[in-house]
């Protein structure tokens, strides 16, 4: 019997090593769709280090031309470099969903604070008019917004697809939030004279960041589908403002030319890009769930 052994105490379970803790909490976590989205990522941002061609030039003597060693993803219909196309409007795409996820996060954080705080009447109120918010498509809000706007730019896309997108994280919030608003040091915040933000920052936010986190990945997904549905419907940005969406709302001139690649390598990009967040989103859900399990 070594020294150690001799010394342990009776009845006191020796902690797990550290490194054990990690792996065992990053177990399942989605490796690939990790990479493949920080090398997407990366290579919108960096767009510049990649283009082969300014991916606004028209060239007109080279429209919808195939894949090959000049134009290594071909040309659209007008001319258009798509390799560059994709790395410059990415960016664009990825910024709308970041910026609309920004914006409906915000919103949600402080109503579904405010309405979990608030008296029973208020607080039944606020919920009523969530749930009628919920019960009208999502699209046709955004639709509507953006008609009232007018022609969309990336600020106004974002706005509008932000708005529109809050209601189901700030009832989770407003949950989390009844469950631990009578908490004794949450009590004892307000009577020391805490604000409301002070009090959402210190005490409520901690509690619920953890649940809310898969719902606002997956709110940059649907910020990217909505921008690119939009632009595929003539809604969205303007065909001289290159993303994702904008690129695949040639598609129809691509269908009747029988050029491919211009539907295809977007899409492409577009469905790999919605893919890794989800995956990335269902481990935080499941991560959440299992720490909630826990407790």
């Amino acid at each position: 019997m070594t020294e150690k052994e001799l010394f342990t105490m009776v009845g006191i379970r020796p902690e797990a090593p550290a490194p054990e803790k990690k792996v065992r909490r990053l177990k399942g976590f989605p490796w690939v769709s990790a990479i493949l989205l920080a090398v997407i990522v990366l290579c919108c941002i960096f767009a510049e280090g990649i283009m082969t061609k300014n991916p606004a030039y028209l060239d007109l003597e080279n429209f919808s031309a195939a894949p090959d060693a000049e134009f290594l993803f071909g040309t659209d219909t007008l001319g258009r470099d798509i390799f560059s196309g994709i790395w410059y409007g990415g960016r664009i795409s990825i910024l709308i969903g970041f910026l609309a996820t920004l914006i409906s996060t915000v919103i949600a954080v402080v109503y579904g604070a405010v309405s979990g705080i608030a008296p029973v009447w208020l607080d039944t109120l606020m919920m009523r008019f969530t749930e009628i918010f919920l019960s009208v498509p999502g699209l046709l809000l955004v639709l509507f917004l953006q008609a009232i706007l007018g022609q969309a730019n990336v600020l106004t896309l974002s706005v509008v697809i932000g708005v529109t997108s809050w209601a189901s994280i700030a009832k989770v919030i407003r949950t989390e939030v009844r469950q631990i608003r009578s908490s004794e040091y949450i009590v004892a915040s307000r009577c020391m004279g805490g604000r409301f933000f002070h009090i959402l920052r210190k005490h409520l936010a901690p509690n619920f960041i953890a649940s809310i986190m898969f719902m606002v990945v997956m709110n940059v997904r649907g910020a990217i589908v909505s921008e690119s549905t939009l632009s595929f419907m003539g809604m969205g940005l303007p065909l001289e403002i290159i993303s994702w969406g904008s690129m695949l709302s040639l598609a129809g001139n691509a269908l009747l030319t029988d050029s491919w690649w211009i539907i295809l390598i977007p899409g492409v990009f577009l469905v790999t890009l919605l893919i890794c967040l989800t995956n990335i989103g269902n481990y935080l859900r499941k991560a959440a769930n299992r720490k909630e399990s826990n407790l």
